[in-house]
């Protein structure tokens, strides 16, 4: 028996499910505005969180570098446990990264919606001068905040070309396991450490960012 294809189901569904969590996350922040907690007081917890997030990655792929080093410099033992480390080294990097990512992704949905309403609420005003001046610091809170997301995406960016630098050693490691293939891994010691340095650059810049967005919001 054939199942019967109805397209505008489908979208009807997917519609239905974006309404539902648009409302969802409506009642959040009618909620927390309830207990006194303002969408500007939820943008910053959630910096704050993106800004720990890429500290903890920016020390995880640090530790990643330093197993990296100790494989290529490998002068006997075991190699299944070489292999063992590097690769749990490699998956912590990656739940790391996609926490990072994550948090970055609530810091923007935050965002949004508070500069949304604040636009909103700009016609609100019956002071002119008050409307001016509210108007005035909503662009330069926009401004910096979109330094400082300007440089959580450098820094989210500057994450792939690290990982996916292990993944390949991770991966060339597994499937030729003997000191020939950790010979081969000393010529792209060079390369990952650059990026690594790279990232890790672009991490302090984006929480240096972070911190000071999150004092324009005290």
């Amino acid at each position: 028996m054939h199942s019967v294809r109805i397209p505008w189901l489908k979208t009807a569904l997917m519609l239905l499910v974006v309404t539902i969590l648009a409302g969802c996350q409506a009642a959040k922040y009618r909620t927390l505005e309830a207990f006194g907690v303002e969408k500007r007081d939820i943008l910053s917890s959630r910096v704050e969180s993106a800004r720990d997030a890429q500290d903890e990655a920016k020390e995880q792929f640090s530790s990643a570098l330093e197993q990296f080093r100790a494989t290529v410099a490998f002068d006997g033992g075991e190699l299944e446990d070489l292999y063992d480390n590097l690769n749990r080294s490699y998956e912590r990097s990656l739940e790391d990264a996609e926490q990072v990512r994550e948090r970055i992704d609530a810091v923007r949905d935050v965002a949004g919606d508070l500069f949304d309403e604040w636009s909103d609420e700009l016609d609100e005003y019956e002071s002119a001068d008050l409307r001016r001046r509210s108007r005035d610091l909503l662009r330069e809170t926009q401004g910096r905040y979109e330094r400082m997301i300007a440089a959580m995406e450098r820094a989210e960016a500057s994450m792939d070309p690290v990982l996916q630098s292990f993944q390949d050693q991770v991966l060339f490691l597994k499937h030729n396991l003997n000191a020939r293939a950790i010979s081969a891994l000393r010529n792209e010691l060079d390369s990952i450490e650059s990026d690594t340095e790279a990232l890790i650059r672009a991490m302090n810049e984006a929480i240096a960012e972070a911190n000071a967005f999150i004092e324009t919001l005290e």
